[in-house]
């Protein structure tokens, strides 16, 4: 008898975990096509809400609203990673040139009774020689090869990106449609306390608000202003630069000005050793710009932006970029940072479960 009461609470347990699995093999190919439509579906509600006011038709609302976002993020963003391959791809050529030439940063000094101009020529040299020892210029053929084959496999790869752009855009159509149904079904299939439930749902909102909004949005906006002031000061490779911006505006205390900064030098320092003053007034102004513009638009958007809202650490979200795009693509940088802090919530929650 107790043999077979323990067949009785093992089995239905091994059941549910084999269903489990099967489960997760079965959404997998399509995980990220489904955390995106819940992103975007999010980001559409606000405005889905305020159409809903003006247009009687519920899905038309839903639709348009839909359109919009997609008008507004993934246009540009497409537009942004042709330019970012473009210029990665000129970058190459020019620092593998470069190298070849011995300019490695290209500050030209032709005065030929200063110390400090033998100084850097000599630096200049050495430095580019010992990038070729090292095999520097190898491993720059060798980068050439994968940007070759990684722009070859996204355009093979077109098709099937944009039909998942499109089911992640139907997905959401319905996740705004029936969110309330499709909340009580997971909350009733969730082996989850009703507390833990609330926590994670109230939580999702919170960090997916300052994630986006306070955090992925003002290093975007920091971003294309830095690209705007390399364009105008005559930084090469501005686009490139204003993605490293965005991405480094996430480090706290210093954040943009490790990519402003360096610019601003090299043009300082071109200007005064080629004696191109224009040149030298065109890098202060870039430090200028970059200390009151680009280091300082951040705090007044946040002041705009954040309320009592969740705070997420910028460092979760930094582990949370480089991790979502790893492991879901593009639309990983924006998964990542909200599906960590949520995955720490759930572990706090258990946590005080058993402790």
């Amino acid at each position: 008898m107790a043999i077979r009461d323990q067949y009785q609470r093992v089995v239905p347990f091994i059941i549910f975990v084999l269903a489990l699995a099967l489960l997760f093999l079965l959404l997998r190919p399509l995980l990220a096509v489904l955390l995106s439509s819940v992103l975007l579906a999010y980001i559409s509600f606000p405005l889905c809400a305020k159409l809903r006011k003006r247009i009687p038709n519920s899905s038309l609302s839903i639709i348009l609203s839909l359109v919009i976002i997609f008008i507004i993020v993934l246009v540009p963003f497409s537009f942004l990673a042709f330019e970012v391959t473009q210029e990665g791809y000129y970058f190459y050529h020019s620092l593998s040139t470069k190298i070849e030439k011995g300019v490695l940063f290209g500050v030209g000094c032709t005065s030929a009774d200063s110390q400090v101009c033998s100084l850097l020529n000599r630096a200049e040299a050495f430095s580019a020689e010992r990038l070729s020892t090292f095999g520097f210029d190898k491993h720059l053929q060798g980068l050439l090869r994968i940007m070759e084959a990684k722009i070859t496999s996204f355009i093979l790869n077109m098709p099937l990106i944009l039909a998942k752009v499109f089911l992640a855009f139907i997905i959401a159509y319905f996740i705004l449609r029936d969110w309330k149904l499709i909340l009580k079904k997971i909350t009733d299939l969730l082996p989850l306390r009703t507390k833990t439930i609330r926590r994670l749902i109230g939580d999702f909102g919170n960090i997916t608000h300052t994630v986006i909004y306070a955090q992925l949005f003002v290093a975007f906006v920091q971003g294309v202003i830095g690209a705007i002031g390399f364009y105008l000061f005559g930084v090469p490779f501005p686009i490139l630069l204003g993605v490293l911006v965005a991405f480094c505006s996430l480090i706290p205390t210093i954040g943009t000005a490790i990519i402003w900064a360096p610019a601003a030098l090299f043009l300082i320092l071109s200007g005064f050793f080629s004696h191109e003053y224009w040149v030298l007034g065109k890098g202060i102004g870039l430090a200028l710009y970059g200390f009151f513009i680009i280091s300082t638009i951040d705090n007044i958007l946040l002041a705009k932006i954040v309320h009592e809202k969740a705070k997420v650490n910028q460092i979760i979200v930094i582990i949370g970029v480089i991790g979502g795009a790893s492991l879901f693509g593009f639309m990983g940088i924006f998964i990542g940072p909200i599906l960590l802090p949520l995955l720490l919530t759930y572990f706090e929650t258990f946590k005080e479960r058993f402790v």
